[in-house]
């Protein structure tokens, strides 16, 4: 299996839903759920996206926007000012079916608007993720590699039938991931999408995440890569944006979240698991990057 499938797996992604948003005239829309992910396509028409440090970007019918961090923002109709804002969960809370419309009289714009989890957000893998990913449409369309799935997801949230919940969800998983693999292959921003089309890091990423608990060195590594180890060191920090062996640390502690949640695995399993050589010495580094003991973090 591949490094990118293989981690989402491991990510634990869920649609939360998705609904068929009409802006009319002065709407304003904020989605500012804790833990939900926001999806949006623009089906028709035009829109502002305003970010939490106030940045406005507008937005026209076949552009989708990800944000993999669950960062605060808002939709709005052009021009619309600043009137009342309205709470999308509120909203979609209070209106029966997938059909949900915010602002005055006319239609400026058209949303197909999700959300879905995600398990482990703490992940490093996840954590080098961009907090907003914009695919900009084509002549008012997604682009093709794209459309089919955002068609599909659109026709079922605005006519969707018995078993559109689990529909919408499979297309949300495809839509994410095309989306996670297209930007991968056309950003050139650090972060690990970045470090999984570089042809040194790569295999340095396959290598850590086959097998996180092996005694594992810069130097280890960077002869997996065929680099010298400062060479790769410093390609390592500006692919994937931290240094090699933290992303190590980072990978086992996140494994170890994952084994300790499982009830049949013990704490000095776990340890020797990811390279440990006691459980006292795993505890102590696991308190120190999660501020728990495992026993402590199993039983919450």
């Amino acid at each position: 299996m591949d490094l990118l499938s293989a981690t989402l797996r491991e990510l634990r992604l869920e649609s939360a839903g998705y609904r068929w948003l009409e802006l009319g005239r002065a709407a304003r829309v904020a989605f500012d759920r804790a833990g939900l992910r926001g999806v949006h396509h623009v089906a028709r028409g035009h829109c502002e996206l305003v970010q939490a440090d106030g940045t406005v970007q507008p937005l026209t019918a076949g552009d989708l926007v990800i944000f993999p961090r669950g960062d605060a923002h808002l939709l709005r109709s052009p021009e619309a000012g600043t009137g009342p804002v309205v709470s999308s969960f509120d909203l979609a809370m209070r209106t029966p079916g997938n059909r949900l419309r915010a602002g005055g009289p006319g239609t400026e714009a058209v949303v197909v608007c999700g959300a879905f989890l995600v398990g482990e957000a703490d992940h490093p893998a996840w954590r080098g993720l961009p907090r907003t990913i914009h695919l900009p449409g084509v002549d008012g369309r997604p682009p093709d590699w794209l459309a089919t799935l955002l068609e599909a997801l659109a026709a079922e949230v605005f006519d969707g039938g018995p078993g559109s919940d689990l529909v919408m969800a499979r297309l949300s998983d495809a839509l994410i991931v095309r989306a996670l693999r297209h930007y991968g292959h056309t950003d050139d921003r650090p972060g690990w999408l970045s470090g999984l089309r570089d042809p040194y890091v790569a295999p340095a990423l396959e290598a850590i995440h086959a097998d996180p608990g092996r005694a594992w060195t810069v130097a280890g590594l960077a002869s997996t890569a065929g680099l010298s180890r400062a060479a790769f060191a410093a390609r390592f920090t500006r692919q994937v944006g931290e240094p090699v062996m933290r992303y190590v640390l980072t990978l086992r502690m996140q494994r170890a979240k994952a084994l300790l949640r499982d009830g049949h695995t013990t704490v000095a399993a776990v340890a020797g698991r990811l390279g440990y050589r006691s459980d006292v010495a795993f505890a102590a580094a696991f308190k120190r990057e999660t501020g728990s003991s495992p026993g402590a973090y199993r039983r919450s």
